[in-house]
């Protein structure tokens, strides 16, 4: 199958349709089909989208923003987009974004890299960056969903921890991911990006309460497990007693300090995860995949 191309890095498909491909060193990008100049700075929606890198904009929004192609990618399959902002190298090499957002009917609007910049925390922006609704979900409606693994964050205060955690949470299958008590906001960009597109895969529950979610988990027939260095009972333990085949909310807590005393005086049993070298300690995402993945483990086998 034979195609064309012009001096500009664009391709003539068999039935005259135009491919849009990354520009070769030295070559200007070619000019995205369809989406006109670049916005001014000054546009109501750029204004309005820049005041998302900020938690009180994010809140009093009702909305975030997600950048680059893998977070982007899972918004659009989650039909989480409502505009994407896109530079004309971004939108050469992801002319399938560019196409679902159109699908679902979100305006798809070019942008300049110093635009980019601005609604990006990151050194190097990825030139494509999507809005879309802050949707967390109440934890009652959670737990109707009878879940049988959910994590939950204590008062964290890492947005990249909490994004890792996020996207453990999901690939070892948990049904909700909690964030309690006063912490980071899930919606933060460094957040998103690491949550690697999982923010659209499971629900995620903001509750002011750790309290409230230990008795509602409780109620709901999982069994509450808070890590701490200085638990009673080993992860080890757990395992071999066959206790992680039932299901379980477990609770993490704050980088630095760990989890409060009262919550884990009310969870069913304190855990620490056996150290067999001469590390002080595991961090918050790796204790997190430990304790997660020991209980997909177990909820997965025969009975």
């Amino acid at each position: 199958m034979s195609m064309t191309t012009d001096g500009a890095g664009r391709a003539d498909g068999p039935t005259g349709s135009v491919v849009l491909r990354a520009a070769g060193p030295g070559t200007a990008a070619p000019s995205p089909a369809g989406l006109g100049a670049p916005l001014s700075a000054r546009n109501h929606r750029l204004v309005e989208a820049r005041k998302l890198t900020k938690s009180a904009g994010r809140r009093a929004a009702g909305q975030f923003l997600a950048e680059g192609a893998q977070a982007v990618r899972e918004a659009l399959a989650a039909r989480c987009v409502t505009a994407l902002f896109v530079t004309a190298d971004a939108a050469a090499r992801h002319v399938e974004l560019v196409d679902a957002a159109r699908a679902l009917g979100a305006p798809v609007d070019l942008i300049d890299d110093r635009t980019a910049a601005g609604l990006s925390d990151t050194v190097a922006p990825q030139g494509l960056i999507a809005l879309c609704p802050r949707r967390p979900v109440d934890l009652s409606e959670a737990l109707l969903r009878e879940p049988t693994l959910v994590a939950a964050i204590v008062e964290g205060n890492d947005p990249g921890n909490a994004g890792t955690v996020l996207r453990t949470a999901d690939a070892a299958g948990a049904g909700a991911m909690v964030f309690a008590g006063v912490g980071v906001d899930p919606y933060n960009g460094k957040a998103v990006r690491a949550t690697a597109g999982s923010l659209f895969h499971l629900d995620v529950v903001l509750e002011p309460s750790p309290l409230h979610v230990i008795a509602a988990g409780r109620s709901a027939g999982l069994q509450v497990l808070a890590t701490t260095g200085q638990g009673e009972i080993d992860l080890d333990d757990l395992i071999d007693a066959g206790s992680l085949a039932r299901p379980t909310l477990w609770l993490f807590g704050n980088e630095a300090h760990g989890l409060p005393d009262e919550v884990l005086q009310h969870a069913d049993a304190r855990v620490r995860i056996p150290i067999y070298g001469d590390a002080e300690s595991l961090n918050l995402a790796m204790a997190a995949a430990v304790c997660l993945y020991a209980s997909a483990r177990a909820l997965r086998q025969p009975v």
